[in-house]
This record gives structure tokens, sequence and C-alpha cells, in this order.
């Protein structure tokens, strides 16, 4: 797939910008930047979420993965994945949300998550009562509520990069797990540049990538 739309031409200085965070101009913003107030309300919208801190985040950011998976949206899996190594949260869980149900490594909780992530997200959605009710025992109301509004946040994004034939820049090439393809999915094209991995080259999905 290709961009269905041409890249905004950026400010040069937020360019040097993004690229000494990330890299490469992460797409989603160079698309998302053709509409300078849906840019700016977009990166606001992924800061907020990602201010976030009643449920866990490696529950969050698996489950973001999911729906990415699910809908098919290259970008936010691969950045997703990315972050994850630099959250600290476990690579080979994270490499593995696109095939979870056939995979072992997941406790039963992960599991739980990710297939109401996955719920949410087909259309119609199909949460049952009993899906709910047992994540809300096990999760609590302040963190169920920010898991659902983070799945939903998901949707969003996964959706809007998808419908501009956004596709992974290869980020995910940093880390050292190769991220497994759905099994019923070709896997997702990897392409330069790579990005910049010190620590301090990520933002957490603030500005560019919180569009994703």
């Amino acid at each position: 797939m290709a961009l269905r739309i041409t890249k905004a031409e950026l400010p040069a200085e937020v360019e040097e910008e993004l690229i000494r965070q990330f890299g490469a101009v992460p797409e989603p913003f160079a698309v998302t930047a053709h509409n300078p107030k849906v840019a700016r309300d977009s990166s606001e919208m992924g800061g907020k979420v990602n201010e976030w801190d009643m449920a866990d985040e490696g529950l969050k950011t698996f489950a973001h993965m999911a729906v990415a998976s699910l809908v098919g949206c290259g970008w936010c899996l691969d950045i997703n994945y990315f972050q994850a190594l630099h959250k600290d949260l476990d690579l080979t869980k994270a490499s593995q949300v696109p095939r979870w149900r056939e995979s072992q490594v997941f406790t039963p909780l992960e599991r739980e998550v990710l297939e109401y992530a996955e719920a949410m997200t087909q259309t119609p959605p199909t949460v049952t009562d009993a899906q709910y009710a047992s994540l809300l025992d096990r999760l609590g109301e302040a963190a169920l509520v920010e898991l659902t509004a983070s799945v939903a946040f998901a949707n969003l994004a996964t959706r809007n990069n998808a419908a501009h034939g956004i596709t992974s820049q290869g980020f995910s090439d940093a880390c050292g797990i190769p991220l497994s393809a759905r099994p019923d999915a070709r896997p997702h094209a990897m392409t330069d540049p790579r990005p910049d991995t010190r620590p301090d080259a990520l933002t957490a999905e603030s500005g560019a990538a919180s569009t994703a």
C-alpha cells in the first residue's frame, strides 16, 4: 500500500526535531500537518492519553498493538513495538501480539485484555457482559475505564492511518526480536531510514506519534 495523500511540507526546524527524535519524520505527522488544527489537536489528544496512569502500561501497549494488528495498521503496530523496547516491556510478549491466540507467552489476564481489545474493535463491537465483568473484577473501575478509552483511541489512530494508506516505517527493526505477523496476514514491509534508538529519541507517542 502506498500513501493516498502527499506529505505536507514541514518547517525545517520541525522536520529536524522529528528526525532527531525518531530517526525519520513519522508519516502520520507529515500527513496530518496538511490541517494544522487537526495536527495540533491530535498531538494534544495523544499526549493526554499517554499521561494516563491508572492502568498497566504493558496491558495498554499490547491492547493498542492488538487493535493495530486487527485493523491492519502496520504503522501503529510497528511504533508501539518500538516503544515497548523503550518502556522496558517484555519484548518477547510484545513481539507475539499479532499471533497472541497461538502464543503461549501471555498470562490469563493479558489474554483477556487482548481479547477485549479485539472485541471492541469488531464492527459492531462484540464485547460481552461476562467479558467486561471479568476485567472489571480483575482491574477495578479506574483501570478498566482507562483501558477502554485507550483501546478506543487506538481505533481512532489505526483507522485514520489505514485510510490514508500509512504503513510501517521500520521502527521495530531496532528491536532484537522480530515482530511476528498475524497468522492470516503477510508481514508488513519495513523501509529505511531506521530510527535513532537513543533513550531520548522517543517521546512516548507525543507529538507525531500521538496521531498513531
